[in-house]
């Protein structure tokens, strides 16, 4: 199975993300634009679901197709009919409905059974030699666990040694939002029709989807004149944002940054942050921390301006910045309480983050002028609720809390989400494992919060940040693999992603 946390995603996958009930409007007002049935969709789905499986395993010559009643099972029944008359040997097995199956599903099957094909009911035994398994069960409408018999045909898929192309997304995956109520499908390869799903990209996504693949069917032409609601970013977007500097600049064009926290203890915390920033592009980046931290600041990396947080030294500081990010390492005492009250005064832009949420947490506000970067467990703090509900449905988690909260919204994991109070969202499409370590996220604001400084506005910082962290380390992976990665292992290649155009040469 391909390593979806480490290799990137194909450069032409698609930016546009529907939901699953966006689609099948999409889906009909596109065909009729253009002058096509939706049975002819459905032949095009099985065309390129069969021209995938044919490149990805050329040597496969006994294919089993797994098909539901519905339209993903009338791809299927179309793949099969194209495997067939290539030569192959083929196995289709179908689950019966209590209604008729939809009318282009049906005409796939009349045609598939016209060719000779046969139907084999869900629980016949499964042939000894299978080469590739096509699983068309599910498709993108589900949205709570298989039922008998999809639960035990899922099982049997995951349980054997064939590889699996995935019709639309893996039964058993919501398309909505990445969850898995029950048994999903662990496909090596997913192809999306028309356009892209979030449940595709974010949630428990990564662990069943495989090699992301996306197939327009033909209807490119109509879909360049709508506007998705989500847009998925990945390492080919950043010289969107990040364009090279001007010969002539100097540091003070590129952001006077505060950053503040590391209590007792937590030097480390304040210090990525810090050497995030500057290895990202800011001009000068001035640290107020505990006064024990200063000597080892100053020692790992000279080029940070370090001072001990008192009221004066925030004072000066605060008018001093062009940027503020308050939160790594800064505990919950009063010394950090007095601090982010001085900052919350500010109408600067700024970034909190880690403990700078958790009393956010406590003491609720509104604002526009700021990024909040929570982890699940701290977004649930936020909202009052179990991090479950969180990770249940992560775009609606964020759209709580851009709602609630004001400003931009980054909520970190596996396909981070981004969230604008103007109603942008977007989908970090990369990342992988080796970033569930400690101080990933002391890493990530610094990245966003440098990018500020840079005269991005909020929204294109976080989303730009957010993709160069996750693309650094996903080249960090490719090296060296994802167990043992380290927070800082990210800055000796971090200068590719923040420095796009020296990889598009």
């Amino acid at each position: 199975m391909r390593n979806q946390e480490v290799e990137a995603n194909a450069r032409s996958l698609s930016h546009s993300v529907w939901s699953a009930q966006a689609m099948r409007k999409l889906e009909r007002d596109a065909a009729d634009s253009m002058g096509v049935t939706l049975y002819e969709l459905m032949q095009r789905a099985g065309q390129a679901s069969y021209e995938l499986a044919r490149a990805q395993w050329p040597q496969a010559q006994h294919w089993l197709i797994l098909c539901g009643h519905g339209n993903n099972g009338g791809d299927g029944y179309v793949v099969a009919r194209l495997a067939q008359a290539a030569g192959l040997n083929v196995t289709l097995l179908a689950c019966v409905g209590n209604k008729p199956l939809p009318e282009e599903a049906r005409l796939a099957q009349e045609a598939w059974l016209a060719a000779g094909g046969v139907i084999h009911a869900a629980e016949a035994a499964w042939p000894e030699q299978i080469d590739v398994i096509v699983d068309a069960l599910l498709g993108t409408g589900i949205n709570r666990a298989p039922a008998a018999p999809y639960d035990y045909l899922i099982e049997l898929t995951n349980a054997h040694a064939a590889p699996v192309l995935a019709i639309d997304i893996p039964s058993g995956l919501d398309a909505a939002t990445g969850t898995t109520p029950g048994s999903a499908v662990i496909a090596h390869h997913t192809l999306s029709m028309i356009a892209l799903k979030p449940g595709q990209l974010t949630g428990k996504a990564r662990d069943y989807v495989g090699q992301l693949h996306c197939d327009l069917l033909g209807l490119g032409a109509y879909l360049a004149g709508e506007v998705a609601p989500l847009s998925r970013y990945d390492a080919q977007d950043l010289t969107h944002w990040l364009k090279p500097r001007r010969a002539t600049s100097h540091k003070g064009d590129h952001g006077r940054l505060l950053v503040i926290g590391g209590d007792t203890g937590t030097a480390g915390a304040i210090r990525m942050t810090g050497e995030a920033a500057l290895r990202s592009g800011a001009g000068l980046v001035r640290v107020l921390t505990h006064e024990d931290n200063i000597g080892p600041i100053l020692t790992a990396r000279p080029e940070l301006m370090v001072e001990t947080l008192s009221d004066k030294s925030l004072d000066h500081a605060l008018e001093w910045a062009d940027v503020i990010a308050i939160g790594p390492g800064l505990g919950q005492r009063d010394w950090a309480q007095q601090a982010l009250k001085k900052v919350a005064t500010s109408e600067k832009p700024m970034l909190w983050d880690a403990d700078a949420l958790n009393l956010l947490a406590i003491n609720q506000d509104y604002r526009q002028n700021r990024i909040i970067t929570p982890h699940p467990g701290e977004a649930a703090r936020l909202l009052g609720v179990k991090t479950a509900e969180i990770e249940r449905d992560r775009l609606h988690a964020a759209q709580t809390l851009v709602k609630q909260y004001g400003g931009v919204v980054v909520l970190k994991g596996a396909g981070t989400i981004v969230a604008s109070a103007v109603g942008e969202m977007a989908i970090a499409d990369v990342g992988n494992a080796g970033m569930a370590s400690g101080g990933m996220g002391d890493v990530l604001t610094g990245i966003i919060a440098a990018l500020v400084g840079q005269k991005l506005n909020l929204f294109e910082a976080a989303c730009a940040g957010c993709v160069a962290h996750g693309a650094a380390a996903d080249a960090v992976a490719r090296q060296r693999g994802t167990r043992g990665m380290l927070a800082t292992d990210l800055f000796e290649l971090l200068w590719q992603f923040v420095n796009p155009e020296m990889i598009q040469q």
